[in-house]
Order: C-alpha cells, then sequence, then structure tokens
C-alpha cells in the first residue's frame, strides 16, 4: 500500500495548474447514458473515482474512448456513448467502492425506463441517505422497491412524468438525479430548494448542451420542460473549487504564494472570504487566483453549510490551515456527523483541537511536528498533507488511495512549487 513522505517546512511558491472539477465529473458523465449519440467531455482530471465511474457505464454499455493528451489541453478528453443500453443493473461490486455511483439512477430511469443499482459507498463520513433520491423520482411517477441491499425502479408504461419535487433539505446527488429524470420525462417538472452548487449549473449547462429545457440555474427553483430526446455534445468540465481550495490552503499554512492556475473566483466565494479574513491575500490574475499569506494566520469561526455558504468539503483543510493561527478558531460541521476523524491524526503532530458534538475548537499553536498518520476520508488525507508541509521533520501518510480519489497528480504539483514530498510503496 502506498505511503506519502513529506519533509516539512520549506515555503511553497509558483503556479499549480487546477483540474477538472472530481464532483462535476461525476456528474456529467452518467449524462451520456441520455442520448444515443456521443458525449465528449474535456478537462476530464485523471482520478480514481473518475476510472470507477467510466468502469460502471462501461458494464452498463456505454463504450468510452480516451484521447491522447495536447500541451495546450488541461486533463484528459473522454467520448461516451450509450448507443444501447446493455445493463440497467449498477452492481454492488463497483457501486461500494463510490458514492457518486447513485447518479446512475436518474438517467437509467428516464432513457430505460427501469433501474436496479446497489446501496452506494464512499468515504465513511457519515449517514449519507438516499430517500430524497427516491422520493424525487417517485414524484415523477416512478416505483421503488428496496430489497437486498438494492433500490430497483421502474417507469410506468409511458415512461416518467413531469411532477413537483420539494426537498424538504438541499441536496447536491438529489437533485442532480431529479434533474437527469426530468429533462426526457413527459411534460414540465419543478424542483423546489434545489441545490445551487456550481457543478449543478455545470450540469445544467451541459445537459442544456445536448438539447435539454431548464431555467432557473442558479437559483434554488429549476424548472424542467421534458423533451422527447437528447443529442451528443462535447463539453468541458469546470475547474475544481475543492482542489483550488486545498492548495490556498497549502500557501497559507506553510507561508507561501501560489497561483493558482484555471481557478475561477466566481465558484468559490465562501472559500476566499474565508482566507481573507485568516489574513490571506487573494487576488485576480490573468487565468487564475493568486493566493499569498501575510503574517501569521488569524482565526477563524466558520460553520459548513450548502452553497453559498462554506463548504463541509473544505472544513479539513481549513482545520489544517488554522492548527497554526495566532488564537483560538471554532469549526462547526453542520452536513455530516462524523466528519471529525482527521481530529486524532492532527492531534499525533501537535494540534490543538478539542470536538465538542458538532463544533471544534482549534487553538492555534506555534508549530506542527512530523508523524505517521492514516487518512480517513478524502479530505481528511489532504488535511494531513496540509499539517505535514508545515511540519518540522518528516510525517508519513497512509492509506493514500483515497487522496487519489480527488486530488490530481498531487505529489507532482506539490513538488513543482517547492515541496518536498515524495510517494512510497510498501510492495
Amino acid at each position: 500500500m502506498d505511503r506519502i513522505i513529506i519533509r516539512g517546512g520549506r515555503r511553497l511558491e509558483g503556479k499549480v495548474c487546477i483540474s477538472g472539477a472530481k464532483n462535476a465529473a461525476l456528474t456529467l458523465l452518467p449524462c451520456a447514458l441520455l442520448t444515443d449519440e456521443p458525449l465528449t467531455l474535456r478537462n476530464l482530471p485523471r482520478l480514481a473515482d473518475v476510472d470507477s465511474f467510466g468502469h460502471l457505464l462501461n458494464q452498463l454499455g456505454v463504450s468510452t474512448t480516451v484521447e491522447g493528451s495536447k500541451p495546450e489541453e488541461f486533463g484528459r478528453v473522454m467520448t461516451l456513448r450509450a448507443a444501447t443500453i446493455s445493463s440497467t443493473v449498477a452492481p454492488y461490486d463497483i457501486v461500494r467502492k463510490m458514492r457518486a455511483s447513485i447518479l446512475v439512477l436518474g438517467p437509467l430511469m428516464a432513457r430505460a425506463g427501469e433501474a436496479t443499482v446497489s446501496l452506494p459507498g464512499g468515504c465513511a463520513i457519515g449517514n449519507r441517505p438516499i430517500d430524497l433520491h427516491l422520493k424525487a423520482l417517485e414524484a415523477l411517477g416512478a416505483h421503488i422497491e428496496l430489497a437486498a441491499g438494492y433500490v430497483k425502479a421502474t417507469a410506468p408504461k409511458g415512461g416518467l412524468t413531469g411532477g413537483h419535487i420539494s426537498f424538504p433539505v438541499v441536496s447536491v446527488g438529489a437533485t442532480e438525479n431529479a434533474l437527469m429524470a426530468a429533462v426526457l420525462a413527459k411534460g414540465a417538472t419543478v424542483i423546489e430548494n434545489a441545490a445551487r452548487e456550481p457543478e449543478i449549473t455545470d450540469l445544467a449547462k451541459c445537459l442544456i448542451a445536448m438539447g435539454a429545457r431548464i431555467e432557473g440555474l442558479r437559483t434554488d427553483t429549476l424548472t424542467i420542460q421534458g423533451v422527447e430526446e437528447l443529442h451528443g455534445a462535447t463539453y468541458s468540465v469546470m475547474p475544481d473549487r475543492i482542489e483550488a481550495g486545498s492548495y490556498a490552503c497549502a500557501a497559507a499554512i506553510t507561508g507561501g504564494s501560489l497561483e493558482l492556475v484555471g481557478a475561477r473566483k466566481e465558484t468559490m466565494p465562501s472559500i476566499l472570504t474565508g482566507l481573507q479574513d485568516a489574513g490571506l491575500i487573494v487576488e485576480d490574475v490573468a487565468g487564475g487566483i493568486k493566493v499569498s499569506a501575510d503574517g501569521r494566520l488569524r482565526p477563524l469561526s466558520i460553520s459548513t453549510a450548502p452553497y453559498p455558504a462554506f463548504p463541509t468539503d473544505m472544513q479539513a483543510q481549513f482545520m489544517a490551515m488554522l492548527s497554526l493561527a495566532d488564537g483560538t478558531s471554532l469549526l462547526t460541521e453542520t452536513i455530516f456527523e462524523n466528519r471529525y476523524m482527521h481530529v486524532p491524526e492532527l492531534a499525533r503532530m501537535g494540534a490543538d483541537i478539542e470536538v465538542r458534538g458538532r463544533s471544534a475548537v482549534v487553538r492555534g499553536v506555534e508549530k506542527l511536528i512530523g508523524a505517521p498518520v492514516m487518512a480517513t476520508d478524502l479530505r481528511a488525507s489532504m488535511s494531513l498533507v496540509l499539517a505535514g508541509l508545515a511540519a518540522e521533520g518528516e510525517t508519513q501518510v497512509s492509506r493514500v488511495y483515497h487522496l487519489d480519489r480527488g486530488y490530481e497528480r498531487l505529489e507532482e504539483k506539490l513538488q513543482a512549487v517547492g515541496a518536498d514530498i515524495e510517494r512510497a510503496s510498501d510492495g
């Protein structure tokens, strides 16, 4: 099993190219199921989750081809074609690896009228039920059965019909599934209390490029007029705002300055506000954003919440950064109830953090000390890497397969801006 070895204490400076967004890519890939024509996705990140999703789509009958890398393009270019859907079953052995697999449910229902999908897996960060996904499909006429760890959904004889969906709480995944199911449903669908994350807008734009009729982008009410069929399209995956925020924290925790090439300021307002409140200088530069440290970090009080508020996917990285702040910070996690598993590992490196229910009190310390630590989930992994970049001595992060799910060429990108970091294999 691979480990990442970091010898900390180096100031990071230079440029980091931000990859295509993991969370957007995993939403755009299943759009291929909605048409028998080719869908070409550009700026697709090289990530384990993207590969896993590709394998799942292959099992459903989707062909995938990847073009060779071009110097002028970020990421990969993949063309997907579901000329016919050969299977409507998403099996446990693939779905258990990645929660996003549930996103084949909506498009399979829309195109094939049925779907059998294993209950999903993914990071162990708390209870993430799919009841809202299922209620959304039921609002469009689907019949749902749960048996032996699988969801079996069937559409009425005439297919899905437009309906009214009102989510009691904001759910990104449920909004995505509902949107993909509604584009081919007969009649109009209204989705109220829809998630507003930039990845939702990216999905809607891709569907519109394929011929869908969607109104209300960037708002919490989406109106979809169902169409008879969608056609192929070429679409570029948006830059990863969470990756950009993570590297901004790397600049902060090492007292450095990084230019985040490709980052879009408008997709990460609360992240940038948090960085500025902590004392970072955030500047617009051609083609991206520059983040620079300016003295010791200031403490913050942050609560995670749905977009446009502070994202849960940045909580762990900010915690690592604030462990070196000049004062006491308070972080409150409102999205997932079990997302502080990185706290004991940060404490091994000298961080002073106390968990109180859904809140964590982070008392800034003068320095962190390198230590062997273990990653527990994707964003927790990055928090340990960040701590290692600032710590005195050597840090070894094990179970880095979590990192490979969401950060493309992490060691290479950090080495290029001055980090002493390498990957080692135990055999």
